[in-house]
């Protein structure tokens, strides 16, 4: 079938405003990697967006050695993944209970856990922090992992509950009459199959516990504990400050992110739309 001139127009114009979207969403990216290439002179000289005159890669080596970056990378590795892993363990279980169960209250609690979704984190600070202190949690990794657990409990179970709804029952109900138990039954069958409603939890639930400045800020003082948010804004001076540096510490905290989405792109625009809707 041929193309006529007015398709082949479309699809270019098409094409170049993609490359133009595109281009606005990679202008940041690429701005903060040749910001963090530069030293304070020629940051405030007013050359902040053009090449660096001279490429100052020690600006990295240096936000390792001097700025602990890699003590700040280590702590948001495991606030994030173990996060991520209670997060999904828990929403998988409640989730399960309140959409394949039958019991007088699940819709009643289901409610009760959406209405999180209602309370804006920060309107918690706080009564969390009273809480952490009075259970002498405070400057652990706990201080940080439990409440990012709890405030990510409310989407995770949105999301999967709307999806094992679409699942159908003749599949628990053929494993049942097998013999297979309830535990069985959703380790071996409903999990596989709700695959893709766990990638979308981790991901959500890994962009906000990666980004979250204040909590971490407010619960956590010890060095040896801080995240890379935390971290990297305490590389701030206080008569003065190495921009590049911390440009290259920015940069850093970016490359999880783009590596995952590098890695995991199919994946990752299944999951953002799986078990969004019923049907």
């Amino acid at each position: 079938m041929r193309s006529t001139p007015g398709s082949v127009y479309k699809k270019s114009l098409t094409q170049l405003g993609l490359i133009a979207v595109a281009a606005v969403q990679l202008f940041p990216i690429v701005w903060l990697l040749l910001f963090s290439l530069k030293d304070n002179s020629e940051i405030f000289s007013g050359n902040i967006i053009g090449l660096p005159k001279v490429w100052r890669w020690e600006n990295y080596s240096q936000v390792f050695a001097n700025g602990k970056l890699g003590l700040y990378l280590f702590n948001s590795i495991v606030v994030t993944f173990v996060t991520i892993a209670l997060t999904s363990i828990f929403a998988a279980m409640a989730s399960y209970a309140i959409s394949r169960m039958r019991w007088k209250l699940s819709k009643l609690m289901l409610t009760i856990f959406l209405l999180g979704l209602m309370i804006p984190i920060h309107a918690s600070l706080l009564p969390v922090f009273l809480i952490l202190k009075n259970l002498s949690l405070l400057n652990t990794h706990l201080a940080l992992i439990l409440p990012y657990t709890a405030f990510g409990l409310s989407l995770a179970i949105f999301v999967l509950a709307n999806f094992f709804d679409t699942v159908p029952k003749d599949l628990e109900e053929s494993a049942f009459i097998d013999g297979s138990g309830i535990y069985r039954t959703f380790l071996k069958i409903m999990l596989p199959l709700v695959q893709p409603a766990i990638a979308t939890v981790a991901i959500f639930t890994y962009l906000s516990s990666w980004n979250e400045l204040m909590f971490a800020i407010t619960f956590i003082n010890k060095e040896e504990i801080k995240t890379l948010t935390v971290g990297i804004m305490s590389m701030v001076g206080q008569y003065s400050t190495a921009w590049g540096p911390i440009g290259a510490g920015l940069f850093i905290a970016t490359l999880p992110t783009i590596l995952i989405y590098v890695l995991l792109n199919t994946q990752v625009e299944k999951s953002l739309t799986a078990g969004a809707v019923k049907g």
